[in-house]
């Protein structure tokens, strides 16, 4: 339910479980925690992407009430995104919600469709957001605003998420991979080494 495709230094992550809504397994995060791992020295660019129109849902419902939604699953492939030496894109072609945020948050840029909605509803659900992520979300958006997205579980449009910092681009949905691809054209030109060096200079904000 993970489709990989490998280019020429880019590596293209698509979540292909549309029929629920891109919910994540247990085994859907692990194999991309493998391929976040496996970037290191291979890709240039690492885009994570999905099928439908959710980019997901965030823990399938079934396993999520079997121990997934506090599994440290998620904070190895979120510290493996936000480690990786090339240049993280999180194309979101639809809704991002709960646990999925942390590998949205731990990419270096995210970009999104309008009919974007963002959500992250730990306090009505009962549980704590993945340890890494307030830290990152507070980075880009503010301690405020984390704190209306985590606490609060407001549901945030995808134009009010590039005003707030949350994404940095909103395009249409025919233009997403096309805006990928776009800003992954210098990297792509790079030597693995380059761009690891650049990505080194910009400070991380946690992870």
């Amino acid at each position: 339910m993970i489709d990989l495709t490998k280019d020429d230094g880019l590596w293209v992550a698509t979540i292909n479980r549309p029929d629920k809504a891109n919910s994540l397994t247990r085994a859907m995060l692990t194999e991309l925690a493998d391929i976040a791992e496996a970037a290191v020295g291979e890709a240039r660019v690492l885009v994570l992407t999905g099928t439908g129109r959710v980019f997901s849902a965030g823990a399938d419902l079934d396993e999520a009430r079997a121990g997934l939604a506090t599994d440290p699953v998620w904070e190895r492939l979120s510290g493996a995104l936000a480690a990786a030496p090339c240049l993280t894109i999180a194309a979101l072609n639809g809704t991002l919600a709960g646990g999925a945020f942390g590998m949205a948050l731990a990419c270096d840029l995210r970009i999104a469709v309008p009919s974007a909605k963002f959500f992250y509803p730990v306090m009505k659900l009962g549980f704590l957001p993945q340890p890494s992520d307030p830290a990152r979300l507070a980075a880009l958006v503010g301690p405020a605003r984390a704190k209306m997205i985590l606490m609060a579980g407001q549901k945030i449009e995808a134009h009010e998420a590039l005003a707030w910092g949350l994404v940095d681009r909103v395009v249409e949905g025919d233009a997403l991979m096309r805006t990928a691809l776009d800003l992954s054209a210098d990297a792509r030109g790079a030597t693995a080494d380059h761009v690891a060096g650049i990505k080194a200079l910009v400070p991380m904000t946690t992870g």
